[in-house]
């Protein structure tokens, strides 16, 4: 026993002389500390974990979409751990509190702008070459500006973080501040990205999708001139055009084509595409019209996410886009049950991917059609000048891919008409994308809307979201938007 301890205690001694020696760790790989953000695959590593942050991926699309689409007039949910969250939504009793609000719409879109503000910052002293730099600049910038869009869009100005340096605290930016940032940004970062094809990997931004973003921005801000010229840019890059098949094109064997102008990649098994999980009504065994089968490999929720009847009645008969809504199906005991009549249609544009396991399937999800480039175009033209036919041309450049007749500018005898024409073919085509919301407040419908659907509480200041609970406690500065 004596020996045993002796022999512990030689080897404690010499342990103690040689630490220091074992502690200097030999360095083998070129990513150590000092030089992680002077090398290429140092500086890639932040701005991909940039693009995590800012695209809307796996469930942070899923939560954002859900939230954005539940206060309409178009989707409703039932059921599950969602239902928590959804009853908010579709009451319009949402608070500071909203977990979803705070993580994924708040602290996710800030952490895409420190990453972006990194990589910013370490390009000039790095090893990089110029052609490199000047691209990773470029994407940053507009990865940068797009989740300053996002949370702007959602919770109006918010501070704006340009630099790492920047104090903790800041105060909210003034709305001028806010759009002027975005914008410079944006239009800054377009002659650094690649032309839309020649990105290294699908999904990372181009010059399309800066153009896009600013065109969207435009529409929502209504600078009705600046979004009719950037649409015009967009369609004249010739790099874009309408997918043919309007039932196929949100497949995951479709997903790269040129309707998708800027896209968030999902993957089968996660991070992925999650909202069939809700879509699928209870026991859903089959769908003989289209012949899908469910397969064991994939969920369904307890939670339901449902299609009110309003809008489901509203399709044009021989209207395409209404075949990706389920109206009925066989269930597991062989049975046919309807979904009519009930605001229970289910909407599966984001069709099962064959290879989805569990609740990711790997559809990516479009952020930005052509389609939109296409009405958004339509809509800021008709806002200057009222009926037009450049605007009906567009519009039913679309309504074409959806196996319909042209409308005629005959129709129209005012701006408010063709608008709410507008209103109807967006939510048409855009139904279960996430952007209803934005549509409905930029065409004055939001608050009405959801007043006649029985939610006597909404209000102006319903139009924003609040500024969430856990981002006024880390910071004083900020000060909550009006009514909450």
């Amino acid at each position: 026993m004596k020996k045993i301890l002796k022999y512990n205690l030689i080897l404690l001694i010499l342990m103690m002389f040689s630490c220091e020696d074992v502690l200097e760790e030999k360095v083998y790989s070129q990513l150590a500390p000092e030089n992680f953000l002077t090398t290429d695959e140092g500086v890639r590593s932040v701005l991909f974990s940039s693009y995590s942050q800012a695209y809307l991926n796996g469930y942070s699309h899923h939560s954002v979409r859900n939230i954005l689409e539940w206060c309409t007039d178009i989707e409703w949910e039932t059921g599950g751990g969602e239902n928590l969250t959804a009853v908010l939504m579709i009451g319009f009793t949402w608070d500071p509190t909203v977990g979803w609000m705070y993580g994924d719409m708040w602290q996710k879109p800030y952490r895409g702008v420190r990453n972006a503000n990194i990589v910013i910052e370490n390009l000039e002293g790095s090893e990089i070459p110029e052609d490199s730099r000047t691209l990773y600049l470029a994407e940053a910038r507009f990865l940068r500006a797009l989740s300053y869009n996002y949370m702007y869009s959602w919770f109006g100005p918010v501070p704006l973080r340009k630099s790492t340096e920047d104090d903790l605290e800041l105060p909210r930016a003034t709305d001028t501040e806010m759009q002027e940032y975005i914008e410079s940004e944006l239009l800054a970062s377009i002659s650094g990205l690649p032309e839309p094809g020649s990105e290294e990997w699908g999904g990372r931004a181009t010059k399309g999708a800066a153009r896009s973003v600013l065109t969207k921005f435009y529409l929502n801000t209504k600078q009705w001139q600046k979004a009719a010229d950037m649409a015009k840019e967009v369609m004249d890059m010739g790099s874009y055009a309408l997918y043919p098949d309007i039932e196929q094109l949100f497949r995951v064997e479709n997903e790269v084509n040129t309707e998708f102008i800027l896209s968030y990649p999902q993957i089968a098994g996660g991070p992925g595409c999650n909202y069939m999980n809700g879509a699928f009504p209870p026991g859903f065994a089959s769908h003989p019209a289209t012949g899908l089968t469910f397969q064991t490999s994939w969920r369904n929720w307890a939670a339901q996410y449902r299609l009110y009847d309003n809008f489901y009645n509203t399709f044009e008969e021989g209207d395409l886009r209404k075949n990706l809504i389920v109206d009925s199906y066989i269930n597991g005991g062989g049975e046919t049950v309807s979904l009519l009549d009930a605001n229970n249609t289910r909407s599966f544009k984001y069709w099962p991917d064959p290879n989805g396991t569990g609740n990711e399937h790997g559809n990516d999800v479009a952020a930005i059609r052509y389609s939109d480039i296409l009405l958004s175009r339509a809509e800021a033209l008709n806002e200057l000048n009222g009926p037009n036919q450049e605007s009906i041309d567009l519009i039913n450049q679309v309504r074409e891919r959806a196996g319909l007749e042209d409308i005629v500018l005959s129709d129209f005898g005012s701006t408010e008409a063709l608008r709410m024409h507008l209103l109807d073919e967006r939510g048409w085509e855009f139904y279960s994308e996430g952007l209803r919301r934005e549509d409905q407040i930029r065409m004055g419908t939001f608050i009405s809307s959801a007043i006649e659907r029985g939610v006597t509480n909404a209000k102006e200041t319903h139009k924003l979201f609040p500024i969430p609970q856990s981002a006024l406690d880390a910071n004083p500065m900020l000060v909550q938007n009006d009514g909450y």
